[in-house]
């Protein structure tokens, strides 16, 4: 049986074969940047890849200087150096020496070249962008059930706004399978009425761990969807296709959740703030209602009223001599003495009336006398009366007529015998 090797023997023979392979000591490379790190010290950490594999790079800062542009993820870049093996972590990798431009990687022209095709067809338009609701009842988490990701943004949903309900959609953000993933997840979010925010997104990686949210279907999945969308992948300098279609980026997924609900220590401190301020204008109102009470009663009218009726009392004194002056006793006075001087008037002139009325009378009296039937009768005259009416014409009797024939001193009946010539 043979003995047993430590796994440091193990990496230390790789190591050696790595060192002394001189094929490996002097290589060449060409791939493109992912991944790219600019440590503090100075030093260059990425991964070279190509369409097929990917190694793992370091260039330290002492040869970092030699580098004429600044590498970014997508970079194409031709490189130099030796492979070695990192004992601690067990991998190998190149040691850059140096390293020069040889053009955008193809993935990174893919992701340039549908930005501007979605650019051009209006995906990125603000007036399409949709305004996150203020209290949102329930927010849509669409990312890797198993991520750092979900468990931030649970967290940090519970924290600020603990009254907002979570439905946790399960979804690959990695891997051919993602880009399909994200886009059903998305629709399904989208047609549950009760989800009025989604975020879709995951954690930090390399270009091609973020790309499938680089993918059209993706795209068109967000721009379609009616309910608010907020894009959380990767860190705060990633930037995807996602991103510029969803309605608000995020810069990491716990940022995602901070924007969709609000802080409830916000809105206590809003309440708290609205309290104090309504106290303060009722305080302000109430020291102005004093204010305006003490004017009140320190004025002359409240601290003189006599002042407020001596005009009137003047007007008052004024007529109350006027009336002295005419006293209603006067009055009666003037009135008895102008009724005294009427009444003699009124006296004589009827007196006056009396004595021609009377005058009058007189004559009347004698006319009538003259006049009157009794006269005429004791004069001669008689009235002949036929059934009580006065017989003025001999024409009105006829023979066998009974007649009353008054005289001066009294009444006799006759009757007509015959009747005579005219």
């Amino acid at each position: 049986m043979k003995d047993a090797l430590t796994v440091t023997a193990l990496t230390r023979y790789i190591k050696y074969k790595f060192t002394s392979d001189p094929h490996l000591t002097d290589v060449r490379l060409e791939g493109e940047i992912s991944n790219f790190k600019h440590h503090s010290r100075g030093h260059f950490y990425f991964t070279l890849k190509d369409e097929l594999a990917s190694i793992s790079a370091i260039m330290f800062k002492s040869d970092t200087q030699s580098v004429s542009f600044t590498p970014t993820d997508g970079d194409s870049v031709i490189v130099e150096g030796s492979i070695s093996v990192f004992e601690k972590a067990g991998s190998y990798q190149i040691y850059v020496k140096q390293m020069t431009q040889a053009g955008m990687g193809q993935l990174y022209q893919n992701y340039l070249k549908l930005k501007a095709t979605l650019e051009a067809e209006g995906y990125f338009d603000p007036a399409h962008k949709k305004a996150l609701p203020t209290y949102p009842k329930t927010v849509a988490l669409l990312t890797s059930s198993t991520g750092a990701a979900i468990r931030d943004m649970i967290s940090t949903i519970k924290r600020r706004f603990p009254l907002t309900q979570m439905l946790v959609y399960p979804t690959h953000v990695q891997g051919d399978l993602a880009k399909a993933s994200i886009a059903t997840n998305i629709q399904r979010a989208d047609q549950n009425p009760d989800v009025d925010v989604i975020i879709v997104g995951r954690g930090g990686g390399s270009i091609e761990d973020l790309w499938a949210f680089n993918e059209r279907i993706v795209a068109d999945a967000i721009y379609h969807a009616a309910t608010p969308i907020i894009s959380a992948v990767g860190h705060e300098t990633d930037f995807t296709i996602a991103d510029f279609v969803a309605d608000l980026r995020a810069p990491t997924p716990t940022g995602a959740a901070e924007m969709a609900v609000p802080d409830q220590k916000d809105i206590k401190g809003y309440i708290t703030d609205q309290m104090n301020r309504l106290k303060r204008v009722l305080t302000q109102n109430v020291d102005r209602k004093e204010e305006t009470l003490s004017y009140v009663l320190n004025h002359p009218v409240f601290r003189f009223p006599e002042r407020l009726i001596d005009p009137y009392d003047k007007a008052l004194t004024h007529w109350v001599h006027r009336l002295n002056r005419q006293t209603p006793l006067e009055k009666v006075n003037q009135l008895a003495s102008a009724f005294d001087t009427q009444a003699v008037q009124l006296k004589n002139a009827f007196a006056s009336r009396i004595t021609r009325l009377t005058y009058q009378l007189d004559k009347l009296t004698q006319s009538i006398t003259l006049n009157s039937p009794q006269t005429r009768l004791e004069q001669g005259y008689t009235l002949i009366l036929k059934d009580g009416k006065l017989i003025k014409r001999a024409t009105d009797l006829t023979a066998g007529d009974s007649i009353d024939i008054t005289f001066s001193d009294g009444t006799q009946k006759a009757s007509i015998q015959s009747k005579g010539e005219k």
